[in-house]
């Protein structure tokens, strides 16, 4: 799936596209089932453990910003990331032996979608060393309007800039548009068809404009580390699970597998990395996060209102 260009490519810049990561046959399936998931989001009028709603949700006008953890929402998701050519892609990046670290599917809906902060993933949950990756599917066509992927090459390879408020000291998982470290004007959008998908390093810089579209921007995203990366204490994704003892962790780690299999041996590389405490007062997603924290916006008022 991939050759020696595209991987060098990925090493040097900290991101890829490739196309046609999924089957005709896959990409619809993962259509219907994602299509079905927003009608049944008519009967919930608040977020919850699935839905994550957008301003103006309503049964007759459904917005979502997210389905969460789509793979555990139906077993398709799953199935996909396991026997599809991103399961190529996957074990070229990352080694015979890969893992999921969560799941997402970014529905944002049209015209005023809810833009995501930039950000590096790294500073949400860092782990003994950085073969991490995030995986975006496009489950239909993306282009500049409805708020694409944005990344800066080479942010992979430098520090980790603050995700902390200025104002409020709290962890709000994104970094500050005046940080001279931040050089936005370096971005590269990532558009492309439906079955394209993007591939961006733990590390990688990266965040996205509202959706001034009249059509959802669906992307499927998959973030997958290497076995042998495993979490430090203050990362809010296993604060729960840690605290149900190590056989519920390691427990979920077993069900974490894509490809091969796990390790007791972790591995521990000189990576730059911060911890993201103290935390937001609302962590339940990146969205929240951001928004709870008191993140400052990178985003013009003229990229909001889509002049």
């Amino acid at each position: 799936m991939l050759n020696a260009d595209d991987i060098a490519f990925y090493r040097e810049n900290g991101y890829l596209m490739v196309e046609d990561a999924v089957s005709a046959e896959q990409l619809a399936r993962l259509r219907e089932i994602t299509y079905a998931l927003i009608e049944k989001s008519r009967a919930v009028s608040k977020s919850d453990d699935v839905f994550d709603l957008d301003e103006g949700h309503s049964a007759e006008r459904p917005r979502l910003t997210r389905i969460k953890l789509p793979h555990k929402q139906d077993p398709y998701y799953w199935d996909v990331l396991k026997n599809s050519r991103m399961t190529e892609v996957l074990t070229a990046l990352l080694g015979p032996d890969a893992m999921i670290q969560t799941s997402k599917l970014n529905t944002k809906a049209p015209v005023g979608g809810a833009a995501v902060e930039w950000h590096q993933d790294w500073a949400f949950y860092p782990h003994s060393n950085d073969d991490m990756l995030a995986f975006g599917l496009m489950l239909e066509d993306v282009d500049e309007a409805n708020g694409p992927l944005q990344v800066i090459p080479g942010t992979h390879k430098g520090p980790v800039l603050s995700h902390h408020s200025a104002e409020s000291g709290l962890f709000c998982g994104a970094v500050d548009p005046e940080d001279p470290l931040f050089e936005r004007d370096k971005a590269v959008t990532l558009t492309g068809k439906a079955g394209s998908m993007t591939v961006h390093h733990v590390r990688t810089l990266h965040g996205s404009a509202p959706n001034l579209s009249n059509r959802n921007r669906l992307i499927l995203f998959y973030e997958c580390r290497a076995a042998d990366a495993w979490p430090l204490v203050g990362s809010a994704s296993y604060g729960k699970i840690a605290s149900g003892g190590g056989q519920v962790l390691w427990d979920h780690f077993a069900d974490s597998v894509i490809t091969g299999s796990m390790t007791t041996e972790p591995r521990a590389e000189a990576v730059p990395m911060r911890l993201p405490l103290p935390p937001a007062p609302d962590a339940g997603s990146i969205f929240k996060t951001q928004k709870s924290g008191g993140a400052r916006s990178a985003f013009t008022a003229r990229e909001k209102v889509g002049a």
